[in-house]
Formats: structure tokens, sequence, C-alpha cells
């Protein structure tokens, strides 16, 4: 029998895949591609890269795909260093093997000619993701033909698992999105945000809850929190082992949070103004009334802290100053670099979404969970994919990815101000370019000291990005900046408590270097960063006085228990 020739092989798939016909045709294969950001620039990637350039990829895999064709006539079974084929179905069996390396390997020059294409970088950027999520699709292990352990378990329970699988599947798809975790395993109020406290306010937009004392004594300016509007507030307080909200009491704060409302279309025409005005700023103001406390300190996560900076900008423009101490976690306020997020964000994707959403309507919880887990197919769908539909298991009980599938809507007109004005134009660091709640907006104005929070690993606020806020706030004194690293991403390295002992993070003393400076200079410390967090706040929280046994006041009385029912809404 004659052996196939490996360099006829891989010379005739590499003609095929620089063949911009070819690329032409995946398309037509895959229509869902059509709407991908970079979609319309990687259609013609394959007649957009230099002919020596090509001919040198053509050449590097030729010569890899002929070893790895030897080594598998040898017998030996290839090394593979992905974890997606780390399982002894995949190592111990040659066709198995091959097969994961041959994708490896096809995926690595598929990736490395999008970096080849001459584009501008953004569009460089957009290909290279197309690319991506096109090469993480078509991953041997996404198919019960081509999955060992699938097929092993399929026998091995004599079927038992494609049934579960094809029940996980449809269960999925009556809920409108891929199981994360054991969902059944929890509930908010019951064994998620069950910090003691009380909802001590409430307009249209959000409750204010206020959390009982733990400690006999407190620090007499409150603590306000304010959570990301794009996500549930008890990312800050899921199960007491983890919780920001109870270290924060534990500390001696008297703590208060921000639980924003799931939109529905009785909030459909809600504006950024409106969340800054009637969210942020009403919540300092009760605050401060509850307490008699003319400051207090601030905490901002996320789009919270865009938030944050804004209304105590405004504040600043009035004359007031609420904040005795500002925290920002993994916060954007210069948008110069988003990131991978850049790949949903130019001109005419957002004058689609205004034209569709500015004047009213809903951006649909679920569409903005399927955009954030497109950063991370691999880790958060096609892991599901395999472990849930071909395999036929339950995912097991995991509180963070319970609270990621937990999505919430967002008013059209606020989402489209947000996206063409941070995003796209990033004009909110720019001294009076933005109106907001009738005022021009100049973060610099800001006058308090401020505790800046990032992880190194956050694919969505670059910790570049985040560290670039101690240059707008407080510019001329450095010094009231403090800035800390955390390990992991942009959720992980947040909620990391004391007690696990986990992680690290670093910090530099050095006021006003450039980022890449302060990190070449940056100690490293094991564990966490929340103790470094606790003693800043407390520096600022003045002085200690009895803790008071009571919610609210004669104006602000309790109306239900923390969590309160806001947070309990479903997205529609």
């Amino acid at each position: 029998m004659n052996m196939p020739d490996p360099q006829a092989m891989a010379s005739a798939w590499m003609s095929q895949i620089s063949d911009p016909n070819q690329w032409q045709s995946w398309f037509r294969m895959m229509p869902d591609m059509e709407a991908m950001p970079g979609a319309a620039l990687l259609r013609d990637a394959g007649a957009a890269i230099r002919p020596d350039v090509l001919d040198t990829l053509k050449n590097e895999y030729i010569a890899e795909f002929g070893a790895l064709w030897q080594e598998f006539l040898a017998g030996r079974a290839p090394k593979l260093k992905d974890r997606r084929f780390a399982a002894e179905a995949w190592t111990g069996n040659p066709v198995s093997a091959f097969n994961a390396a041959s994708y490896l390997l096809n995926a690595k020059f598929l990736i490395a000619m999008a970096d080849a294409v001459e584009a501008t970088p953004h569009q460089k950027t957009r290909i290279r993701f197309a690319v991506q999520q096109l090469v993480d699709a078509m991953s041997p292990a996404n198919f019960l033909a081509t999955n060992p352990e699938a097929q092993q378990k399929l026998i091995e329970s004599r079927g038992e698992s494609l049934t579960k699988g094809l029940a996980n599947m449809l269960e999925d798809m009556r809920k409108g999105h891929i199981s994360l975790s054991d969902e059944k395993a929890f509930e908010v109020g019951r064994n998620l945000a069950t910090t003691e406290g009380q909802v001590v306010y409430e307009n249209a937009l959000f409750q204010l809850i206020q959390y009982k004392p733990v400690t006999a004594k407190v620090k007499a300016r409150p603590l306000l929190m304010v959570p990301p509007c794009i996500n549930k507030f008890y990312i800050l307080d899921l199960q007491p082992e983890n919780s920001l909200v109870r270290y924060g009491v534990e500390q001696g704060n008297t703590v208060f949070m921000v639980s924003w409302r799931n939109p529905d279309t009785s909030l459909a025409n809600i504006s950024w103004d409106d969340y800054v005005s009637d969210g942020v700023i009403e919540a300092i103001r009760v605050t401060r009334e509850i307490t008699g406390q003319e400051q207090l300190n601030t905490l901002g996560f996320c789009v919270g802290g865009t938030l944050l900076a804004s209304a105590l900008a405004v504040l600043a423009a009035r004359g007031e100053k609420p904040a005795a101490a500002v925290t920002l976690l993994t916060t954007f306020l210069d948008f110069t670099d988003t990131g991978v997020l850049s790949v949903f964000v130019d001109e005419t994707q957002v004058s689609l979404r205004e034209k569709a959403l500015a004047r009213g309507g809903l951006m649909s919880g679920r569409d903005l969970a399927s955009t954030f887990s497109s950063l991370r197919p691999n880790d958060l769908v096609w892991n599901y994919v395999q472990s849930n539909y071909l395999k036929g298991n339950e995912p097991p009980p995991f509180d963070l990815l319970y609270w990621n599938s937990d999505s919430t809507n967002l008013p059209g007109p606020m989402f489209c101000w947000y996206l063409r004005n941070t995003y796209l134009e990033n004009s909110l660091k720019e001294p009076g370019k933005l109106t907001v709640a009738g005022e021009k907006v100049d973060l610099s104005t800001i006058d308090a000291p401020v505790f800046v929070y990032s992880s190194r690993e956050d694919h969505i606020v670059p910790w570049q990005s985040a560290y670039a806020s101690t240059r707008i706030l407080n510019p001329g004194r450095p010094e009231r900046n403090r800035f800390v690293l955390g390990a992991s991403g942009h959720i992980a390295g947040v909620i990391n408590a004391p007690s696990k002992n986990k992680r690290s993070y670093w910090t530099n003393d050095t006021p006003g270097v450039a980022a890449d400076e302060w990190l070449a200079g940056a100690t490293e410390h094991p564990g966490s960063w929340w103790p470094q967090w606790a003693s800043f706040l407390e520096q600022h929280a003045g002085e200690d006085v009895d803790a008071r046994g009571d919610y609210g006041n004669e104006h602000y009385r309790p109306i239900e228990p923390a969590p309160g029912r806001y947070v309990k809404e479903k997205a529609e």
C-alpha cells in the first residue's frame, strides 16, 4: 500500500488555507461568523499577506507536519501540552494524539497567518480574534466523533452519558445559556448574599442596603460600595468565607451597598446621567443622612468605579466633597487600551447600537453574557460543551460561576452613551469634555486619597489601564494614590479572601512612575491584598464610635431584609 506523502499533504493544506476563496467558503459554511468582530476583514485575510511571509509560513508548516507524520508512522504519540488533550484517552491513543497534534499545528499556523496580515493594529486585533474563535470552535475535543474521552464514557456508561448529555443540552436551550455551575445548589439570600442587613432606601433604579455591624466599635465614617450595574452586587457578598462585604464589616466599617435593579421595559429610557444622579449621588446623599457623616469612604468595582468617579466629579463641580477616600477595583477611567474588548467597539458597531437603542430599549443581559464568554471561549463555552453535553456530566456547584450566569440587562440609552463616550471616544478622562448631570466632568477635581486595585491577568480591564487612573486622579499629588496589583483575573483576583491564603499581590510605594517602571520595582507578597485595602480604609475612616443596633433613621426605615428583592429579579 502506498503511504501518503506528508510534504504533499502539508503543501496542499497550506495552499488551501492561504487561498482567499477558501476563506470565503468557510464563511459560507459558518454563517454565524458573519456577525463576529473582524469577520469582514477576515474574509479577505488570505489576500493581505506578503508572498515572502506566506512562503516562510508554508515551509515551516511543511517541516513541522512532516516531523509529526514521521512520529505517527513510528508509532510514537506526540507530546500534547494543551490541557484540553491531557487525558490518557488522548495521549495513550496514537490516532487520537495525532489528531489533536494536527489540530494544534493547524491552529498555530492559522494564528500565525492572522498575525501576518498587513493591516492596522486594531484591524489585526479583530482579525486575530475572529481566527481564534474559529480555531477554538473547531477543536476535535468539541465533537463526539473526534473526542476519545467522550467515546470512552459512552461505551462505559452503555449510552447513558449521551442520554444525559442531550438532556443537559435541551435544558440549557430552555434556559438560554450554558450551565457553568449546578444552579440548583445556590439561592440568593439563602447561601449567597447572606451578610445580615436591611434595605433602608429604594427608588426605581436601586436599593440601598445597610449591613449590621459585628464589632462593638465601628469607624465613624461609613463605607459605600458601588458594584457594576452590568452584574449583580453579590459578587462582593458570595459566601461568608469569600465575602468582601463581610470582611469590610468585620474590620469595623458600617457598610452600605448599592443593589442595582435589573432593568425591564419600565427602565428602557434610563440614561448614564440617571445612573449618576438617581443612582450613585442619591446613594451618597442617603448614606450621609443616615449616618450623620459629611464624608464617607467609597468603593467602586468595574463600571461601578467609573460611575462613582463620574458622580464625585459632578459633586466636585457643585462644590461638594463627600468622599474621604476612594477605592477603585478593576476600573477604567482611561479607555486608551481596552484590551480584547476593543474588537467589539468601532464607529460602525456603536452607530448600529445607537440606532437600535439610543432612544429606548434594553441591551439584553443574555447578549452581554455571550460577549464576555466569547473572550474566553475554551474556559466558558467549549469546556462545558464537552463536559455537560458530550460526556453527560453535571456541572459542579461553583458560586462565582453561578453569579456569572445570573445576567442583567442594561437600559439602551445608558449603554449607548457608555460605549460612545468611553470605549469609542475616550472622553471621560478629558477635563471638561463631557457634561454629566448638568455639570462639566473633570476627574482631576476629585479631592480624596485613592486606592486603585487591578489584576495582572485581567482580560477585561488591562492592569496598565487601571494604573492609568493614578495619572488622572490627584494630578500633581501622586503620593495620595496607592496602586496594588493582584494575581489572577478580573473577578478571581478581586475575590481573594485572606482566609484562603491564595495567590499573591505586588506593591510599589514609588509615586508617579510609568506602569512598566512600577512593575519592575514592585515587591511581590503572598496571599490576599485585602489587608492592604483595610489599612488604607482605616486611615480615612475617622475615629472609633459605638456601633448602632438599629438601621436607617427616622426618615429611612427598614424596608426588607438584605439582600432585597431587586437582586433576585432575573433578566428578561
